[in-house]
């Protein structure tokens, strides 16, 4: 909580110093509607569960950009509660905070763990755009890569090792490519993540059924039907790490839609399979993102 006040803290401080001329040429705000995508549950701007080869922000080359998020998940036997901020760089560097909160609910008692019981996750990102223009490179077939790394730390390490986990703490490594057809309204994202996190982190890394790290894929298409609305499609896989409950991929559909560029909404319907022996775990996801 304090590395997300202080991150909050350090956008609003940039924006009071975007008063003077200087912090006006430097927060300039420069990007298209809804191309810097939107908060994904682990904090990296893309979708809601895939990570996208954007940058935070509406910042251009010459800019900072940054935003905060608050989203929750409501799932047939559990909740999600995810809160935090990023900060963008030049639209070249992205640099995120995310606190995870999934709570069992009613779902705690029957396992074992206490009703309303909660498994608390921070998640520290920094990404890194290598190559290739969301917007500008409409010429060329060459997507918008870049590479990122996440570090989960998980409150509950206990539980985790209880459970079969070999640890409760780990670094997600990932490359994403995206492409915009702006001719055609449609993004496509292609994300490589390499990772042995059992529920994004949520139960651990690592496990007594497999332990190293395995290449998982996330993917998304999403179409603009304005300016101001975007509709579209995600799947991602998961490692299969615990031999007591199987983990499977997860799946949304999306809607966002952006007031402008300091406010958007976005809700979906998400899958998220089979979650420690509760099969079925789907429901609404709605987040709400500010910034600039």
């Amino acid at each position: 909580m304090r590395t997300f006040k202080a991150l909050c803290l350090a956008a609003g401080a940039v924006v009071v110093a975007g008063t003077s001329a200087h912090a006006a040429d430097m927060v300039n705000g420069g990007k298209l509607l809804l191309t810097q995508g939107v908060t994904n549950i682990e904090g990296a701007s893309g979708g809601g569960l895939a990570t996208w080869a954007t940058i935070a922000g509406y910042e251009t080359r010459d800019g900072i950009g940054a935003n905060a998020h608050a989203t929750y998940v409501d799932l047939s036997d559990y909740s999600l509660r995810d809160y935090g901020a990023a900060v963008g760089l030049w639209d070249r560097v992205e640099v995120s905070y995310t606190r995870q909160e999934f709570d069992t609910g009613g779902t705690g008692a029957k396992l074992g763990l206490g009703k309303d019981f909660t498994f608390d996750q921070d998640v520290y990102g920094a990404k890194v755009r290598i190559l290739g223009n969301l917007v500008y490179d409409q010429d060329t077939w060459v997507p918008q890569i870049a590479a990122g790394v996440q570090y989960k730390r998980n409150d509950q390490d206990a539980i985790v090792h209880a459970v079969g986990a070999k640890s409760d703490q780990g670094v997600d490594y990932y490359v994403a490519a995206t492409k915009l057809f702006l001719d055609q309204s449609v993004l496509v994202d292609a994300t490589l993540r390499y990772t042995r996190a059992n529920q994004t982190g949520l139960l651990g890394f690592g496990g007594d059924r497999k332990d190293g790290y395995s290449p998982e894929f996330e993917g998304s298409v999403a179409y603009l039907l304005t300016r101001q609305i975007v509709i579209g499609g995600e799947y991602r896989t998961k490692p299969d790490n615990l031999g007591f409950a199987k983990e499977e991929g997860a799946w949304d559909l999306f809607g966002a839609y952006a007031f402008s560029k300091h406010l958007s909404l976005t809700a979906a319907y998400v899958d998220l399979g089979d979650i420690a022996t509760f099969k079925n775990q789907h429901g609404l996801y709605v987040s709400l993102q500010a910034g600039f």
